[in-house]
């Protein structure tokens, strides 16, 4: 059985809702160049309204990252960029599970890297003892909140496909110390994207069996204020991780038609928006036999 006990496609989060492809700035003009090629295919993906046309695509960039990443280890940019593609297609778009874990891992490598990057200190700091990683993470400040979030949202991927490793899952606490860290250091970065992972950390599990959905509940609705309603996998998430858990049908069924009566056009998240109405309207077809009368 599963962590979360319901199957793995609860784990499933699409592809741009891992993270975004962080690119500030750069430091010469060649590596500016490569960034600013990064950034405006990453804003080319994000802004996409047909999936099947990222999911083709993207392989191509998952090279193309590589390549840049290998002539500018160091980068801290690309780093990140790397991070975001390979878990995002891995998360998404990848259904065979070993290809996945392989395409994971390495965006996972890739997010702490820069995390490493970022802050020398956090070198390494993912293989210590959990206190002793608390508190490397608990020292990090607002400038490392790109690096933060950036690995954060990898490692939360490579545990999302592989769920069935006991192991793997148990890293899921210090993906929730990373993104409890980025809310207290700046919780409106990239649009609340942090308490998205911190709503699913929380609605894995019933509380029964010590999951916490109302503060799941509490953080996707933070997600929605935060984005002014324009992340639409926020209510999809509120729907499916936290309505579904506590059975409330009525939540559940407003939250998908609001969804799927929405515009999906956005800045970055038009994706992301329109994989979150495809998954609305398959739960609202689901909702009478999950539910019931």
């Amino acid at each position: 059985m599963t962590i979360d006990g319901l199957g793995r496609q609860k784990w499933r989060v699409p592809f741009a809702l891992i993270t975004v492809l962080l690119i500030p700035g750069c430091s010469s003009m060649m590596s500016s160049a490569t960034v600013d090629l990064a950034d405006s295919l990453s804003a080319a993906v994000l802004d996409q309204n047909d999936p099947e046309t990222v999911r083709q695509g993207a392989p191509a960039y998952l090279l193309l990252i590589d390549g840049m990443i290998a002539d500018n280890p160091q980068n801290l940019d690309l780093l990140l960029a790397g991070a975001s593609l390979y878990s995002s297609f891995a998360g998404t778009f990848v259904d065979d599970p070993i290809r996945a874990s392989r395409l994971a891992e390495k965006g996972r490598n890739y997010g702490w890297s820069a995390l490493c990057q970022a802050q020398k200190r956090a070198c390494g700091s993912w293989h210590l003892p959990y206190d002793g990683f608390e508190v490397v993470i608990d020292g990090l400040g607002v400038k490392q909140v790109p690096s933060l979030y950036g690995a954060g949202a990898a490692w939360a991927t490579w545990i999302q496909v592989n769920v069935d490793d006991w192991e793997a899952v148990a890293d899921k606490a210090r993906v929730d110390a990373m993104m409890r860290r980025v809310v207290a250091l700046d919780e409106s970065y990239e649009q609340g994207a942090a308490y998205l992972y911190l709503g699913i950390l929380a609605t894995i599990l019933p509380e029964a069996m010590g999951g916490t959905p109302e503060q799941g509940r509490a953080a996707f609705e933070r997600v929605i204020e935060l984005s002014h309603g324009r992340n639409l996998m926020a209510k999809v998430l509120l729907a499916k991780n936290y309505a579904r858990l506590v059975f409330d049908r009525n939540l559940h069924d407003t939250l998908c038609r609001e969804v799927i009566a929405a515009d999906p056009v956005a800045p970055r998240l038009t994706l992301v928006n329109t994989l979150a109405q495809a998954e609305a309207r398959t739960l609202l077809e689901s909702s009478e036999d999950y539910f019931g009368d």
